[in-house]
């Protein structure tokens, strides 16, 4: 187990392990049966790997509107009165002619090993208004790094606007090995005959385990449980 400490500066950003809300970003509530349509939870992969980190929440009361007009990027909110408490207002900067930042008030302090990754919220990947905020990719070593940090985010195309809403999640954060230390080779001849058998035994099983979860979705495609009932039995492993 991994501990992970925070230090806030603005309590509304909330800092909590990312929720993936149905209905809400994460689809609609419709089940796994014949006839519905497909839905981002209904993957237990984009699951696992939506709700893997944190997610971090704008903490203003008032909507920010993220533009681009003429090759600049807009930033258009009732940011009211600079408060006086000595950060940056607005807390929202342009940074070059695609990019804008923001001042983020919190410190995460990880492991010596550890490193805190940004990455953009996984509802920018289920929304159909493409409006989602995008958090560009950075790795932090915050075990030695107390400092605040500006994130990055990127602005969207001419025509297009991202919207920062009250209490919405706007970004996350993972916990990642502080340096990626792995060798990517190809496989031998045994280990490879071993996937590939693995593989079909799985497809060929799938009648039997897949049956009783079998559906077909408004779209005509085929959907089973094979793949949760294999991760089951694999978690009661370990």
């Amino acid at each position: 187990m991994t501990t992970v400490k925070y230090r806030l500066y603005e309590p509304r950003l909330n800092p909590r392990r990312t929720k993936l809300e149905v209905p809400g970003w994460g689809g609609e509530n419709q089940p796994r049966r014949d006839g519905s349509h497909e839905q981002p939870w209904h993957c237990m992969p984009f699951i696992e790997g939506a709700q893997y980190g944190i997610e971090i929440f704008y903490p203003f009361d008032n909507e920010l509107r993220v533009s681009k007009r003429n090759g600049h990027v807009v930033l258009e909110s009732d940011w009211g009165s600079d408060p006086g408490t000595g950060i940056n207002w607005p807390p929202f900067r342009d940074f070059g002619e695609n990019y804008y930042t923001y001042q983020l008030l919190l410190d995460l302090k990880v492991p010596d090993e550890m490193a805190v990754r940004i990455e953009p919220h996984p509802r920018l990947y289920t929304s159909a208004a493409d409006d989602v905020p995008i958090a560009v990719p950075a790795l932090l070593r915050t075990s030695w790094w107390p400092m605040i940090s500006f994130v990055v985010f990127k602005a969207p195309p001419e025509g297009g606007m991202h919207l920062f809403r009250p209490g919405e999640p706007f970004m996350q954060m993972l916990f990642v090995p502080a340096d990626p230390q792995f060798d990517l080779v190809p496989m031998d001849d045994e280990e490879a005959a071993e996937r590939e058998l693995r593989g079909r035994r799985i497809h060929t099983s799938r009648d039997t385990l897949g049956r009783a979860s079998r559906w077909t979705s408004a779209t005509r495609t085929v959907f089973d449980g094979t793949y949760r009932q294999i991760l089951r039995a694999a978690r009661g492993r370990t």
